[in-house]
């Protein structure tokens, strides 16, 4: 098969550290926190406190308030970073065929917001004072949807569900159907607005969240007193363009994807194999689309959650991979300071990969005291690290054992 370059020539994200993909990592580098005690709703009641929410985001800079009012947060997040994306593109000003243009936009939970208020009226008020918007407020795919009519883009289109490893799935799989030819660009990413009661408080049931109350300390992955991750909201939103497309235009790029790898545990539904089988495949097939020697990534952007098995079973699972070379590796977890978004988690994550790759900046882990004798890696720990990086990788795994792991490189003409 004649394969096609792929590269990224837009990015756009709604972080807890700011709107932006610019403003985003500049704080990451900085080490800043997002991480508050929860404001959405009162969790006195809850076994965990935190989170890292979107603040000051204002919809209306992107679409009219009474449109914005027909969806839920997860769309609203969605189609900001799209619109950032789109516009950091310069597609705008390019002409180009929008029958060869899709999205894959996923969610995980959706508009948990609008279920929760739909539920409410319903068991106050009967069935016939819903709203006919819930619907289109709670449905996974409306972020794609919502964005496709927007930008009148009318090729593949679609939204990924699977759960934290949902961006990495629906970046990776945007990039198959540029690089065997069905499409000339994609809008890829992924969003999440989930910090309503509801899912807040089952994964509090799950007691996979920490319950620390300390803000400051309470995300800490690969530290050795690591208790559990910190929930988070936003959105993560990419451009990718085949090659020969993006220099047709004379669009900025980025840097290129290499490989995408896409596995499944079969072992357990909340935890990864204690063998880390389901995460040394997908790093190694990744590695191997990209036609790529491990010896050549010098950063990995990790799952990184601050769970006690996660993140012993990925630094196994980087070791295996790389060998020898995984002690000079740098290895971080933004997790850290933006907390687990979920859904959201791989795009976002995917967005700071590229900006390290652009860069060569590579942002620090935050919150790590004690070492882990489980967790060998090098981590970044001690602030923001300058790096010549050729290539990179962004994991992401997510309960059910759904495993992506992505490939970024360089990009070199």
């Amino acid at each position: 098969m004649n394969e096609h370059r792929v590269v990224i020539s837009g990015l756009g994200a709604v972080t807890p550290l700011g709107t932006g993909a610019e403003v985003f990592f500049n704080r990451l580098l900085a080490g800043s926190n997002g991480i508050e005690k929860v404001t959405a709703f009162d969790v006195t009641d809850f076994r965990s406190k935190l989170a890292a929410e979107v603040k000051d985001f204002q919809i209306e800079e992107w679409i009219d308030k009474k449109t914005a009012g027909h969806m839920d947060r997860f769309t609203q997040f969605g189609i900001a970073a799209a619109s950032m994306a789109f516009e950091d593109s310069g597609l705008e000003s390019s002409p180009f065929d929008r029958t060869r243009a899709g999205i894959i936009i996923g969610s995980g939970i959706g508009g948990s917001q609008a279920l929760e208020e739909g539920f409410s009226r319903l068991q106050d008020k009967g069935p016939r004072s819903l709203s006919p918007f819930l619907v289109s407020r709670m449905l996974i795919n409306m972020a794609a949807s919502q964005v496709s009519i927007r930008y009148g883009f009318k090729g593949y289109i679609s939204a990924s569900s699977v759960a934290c490893s949902t961006g990495s799935n629906a970046i990776g799989d945007a990039f198959r159907i540029i690089q065997r030819g069905d499409a000339d660009a994609m809008i890829a990413g992924s969003s999440e607005a989930c910090i309503t009661p509801l899912p807040y408080g089952c994964f509090c049931a799950t007691r996979s969240m920490t319950p620390s109350e300390c803000p400051e300390s309470a995300c800490r992955p690969f530290d050795k007193n690591r208790d559990g991750f910190v929930m988070g909201e936003g959105a993560g939103i990419v451009i990718l363009e085949n090659l020969d497309h993006a220099r047709s235009r004379g669009a900025k790029i980025y840097a290129e994807i290499a490989g995408y790898g896409n596995t499944a545990d079969a072992y357990h539904l909340t935890a990864p194999e204690p063998d880390s089988d389901g995460m040394i495949r997908v790093m190694r097939a990744a590695l191997k689309d990209a036609g790529m020697n491990p010896e050549r990534v010098g950063y990995v952007n990790a799952h990184g959650t601050s769970t006690p098995l996660n993140d012993k079973c990925e630094s196994a699972a980087i070791v295996k991979v790389f060998g020898e070379h995984a002690k000079s590796l740098k290895v971080s977890s933004i997790k850290s300071m933006i907390g687990h978004l979920m859904a959201a988690a791989g795009s976002v994550e995917f967005v700071s990969t590229v900006m390290s790759v652009y860069s060569g900046m590579i942002p620090p882990t935050i919150n790590y005291s004690e070492p882990d004798p489980d967790c060998t890696l090098d981590y970044v720990v001690s602030g923001a690290e300058s790096l010549n990086l050729s290539a990179a990788i962004s994991n992401s795994f997510g309960f059910g054992g759904g495993n992506a792991c992505l490939v970024v490189k360089k990009y070199e003409a």
